[in-house]
């Protein structure tokens, strides 16, 4: 269903004719991606023993990254993926399908609560989210102290005290308060939701930067960030191997710890830069990236009931989310009021008229397009805006670092480096428990089929 969901979405997102258009068909496909993700690591997280979940997620992670930049190469599966088939209810029960019916999880086995949705807790975590997000990409413009900006905050503030006391008092919560009471869950999701912050926010400067500062097309932008998607794509299966050696602590806090040195080094970027300095920062950044989004995934992962195994990636994803939007918006309104305020004071006392100042202060395309309009007078401009936009992409960066660098601090400081003994064996348990369920269901649908149950399986 999300898959169909997500198809229709990208369709009429290709046939849009209006900025308007495209949201509206970009949010069908934000509800099919919901749909998508989370099941994908539930699955993952019912699938595999403890010991071999790491490198799963590790692979997870690596086609997450890949599908970032561009589409998915087609490549050979893993011979175990392809256990993932089963019989439709009251077909045969072919044993050749067997495997898929013990290995893929049925939700109506896994989570015998049956919880509800908490329709009123997802209404409330929209507003505040919406709330919060409008005001951060809206201050440049419309000022920091503006009414409506504080408004915005305050809903924002409000929307989320709200939610957080919905979610202890319900009996089905959406996000089940207690689980953060585990530092290992805690710890990753605040390590998951600040390397998204960093990788959004890199991406939205990097973009821009390549396009109007070096005046590469999109499309060659595009090309430009491909290694980001394939130095991820080796990193992040390989992470749990150094997470057998040395504990995820560690390798979490040196894949932060790069990241936000990467982002520091962003500051060394000029208008002139070549290629070959962007890249090789640009690499140092997805290498971070690949160390800390498997191991920190698998921390969210491996600290919960298998039953809430759903729950735990809905989670993942959400921080990732959260962490992304807020990079672009926090970043790109840093962006914006240095470039803004850059160019305000480079053309404050010239014979320039307001109307063209607001132009060329709003964005760089606008700055590109006065230039284009007032003559030889434009290089003039182009050359101060394109350092203006360079000066607003350092600070930037600069937050960017320091949004990666906490999240080292949390991970160095509370992120256990191996899972807890308890959860281990609880989870354990379960999978035994569910590998029974499901060869008494595969029984049942093969006698009501009319077939003979496996004896040897």
């Amino acid at each position: 269903m999300g898959l169909v969901v997500f198809a229709l979405g990208s369709l009429l997102s290709a046939l849009a004719t209006d900025p308007w258009h495209l949201i509206a068909t970009r949010s069908i496909m934000g509800v099919g991606g919901a749909f998508i993700m989370p099941s994908t690591l539930s699955i993952l997280t019912n699938v595999f023993k403890a010991d071999e979940r790491g490198r799963a997620i590790g692979i997870w992670s690596g086609v997450a990254g890949i599908g970032v930049r561009h589409r998915p190469t087609r490549r050979r599966l893993p011979r175990r993926s392809h256990r993932v088939g089963g019989d439709l209810p009251g077909q045969p029960a072919d044993r050749r399908c067997r495997p898929g019916r013990r290995l893929v999880p049925d939700p109506r086995l896994q989570d015998p609560s049956h919880a509800k949705l908490d329709i009123p807790g997802a209404a409330l975590s929209i507003v505040a989210l919406t709330a919060l997000v409008f005001g951060l990409i809206e201050a440049p413009s419309w000022g920091w102290t503006s009414s409506a900006i504080l408004a915005s905050f305050a809903i924002a503030l409000v929307g989320f005290a709200l939610f957080a006391y919905r979610e202890l008092h319900t009996e089905h919560p959406m996000l089940d308060i207690s689980f953060f009471s585990n530092p290992r869950f805690t710890a990753a999701s605040i390590a998951v939701a600040l390397v998204f912050f960093a990788m959004f926010g890199y991406s939205f400067l990097l973009t821009q930067y390549l396009q109007f500062v070096l005046d590469y097309s999109p499309s060659g932008a595009g090309l430009a960030m491909l290694p980001f998607a394939l130095a991820m794509m080796v990193t992040a299966p390989n992470a749990p191997r150094l997470v057998e050696r040395i504990g995820t602590k560690w390798v979490v806090t040196i894949g932060l710890s790069m990241a936000s040195l990467s982002m520091l080094l962003q500051t060394g970027l000029t208008a002139e830069s070549t290629y070959g300095s962007i890249l090789w920062r640009m690499l140092f950044l997805s290498v971070g990236m690949g160390l800390t989004m498997a191991p920190a995934t698998e921390s969210i992962m491996g600290s919960l009931p298998l039953a809430k195994a759903g729950v735990g990636s809905a989670m993942n994803d959400t921080t990732r989310q959260v962490g992304g939007t807020l990079g672009v918006a926090i970043i790109g309104s840093v962006l914006s009021s240095v470039y803004g305020s850059k160019i305000i004071d480079a053309l404050s006392g010239t014979p320039a008229p307001q109307r063209v100042i607001d132009v060329a202060s709003e964005s760089l395309g606008g700055a590109m397009q006065v230039a284009e309009r007032i003559g030889p007078r434009g290089d003039e401009l182009v050359t101060v805006a394109r350092e203006a936009f360079v000066d607003g992409l350092h600070g930037g960066a600069v937050v960017a670092a320091i949004a990666a660098g906490l999240g080292a601090l949390v991970a160095a400081a509370y992120l256990p480096a191996h899972a807890r003994e308890a959860d281990e064996n609880m989870q354990a348990v379960e999978f035994d428990e569910e590998m029974r369920a499901y060869d008494e269901h595969a029984d049942a649908l093969g006698r009501s089929a009319g077939a003979t149950p496996d004896t040897d399986a």
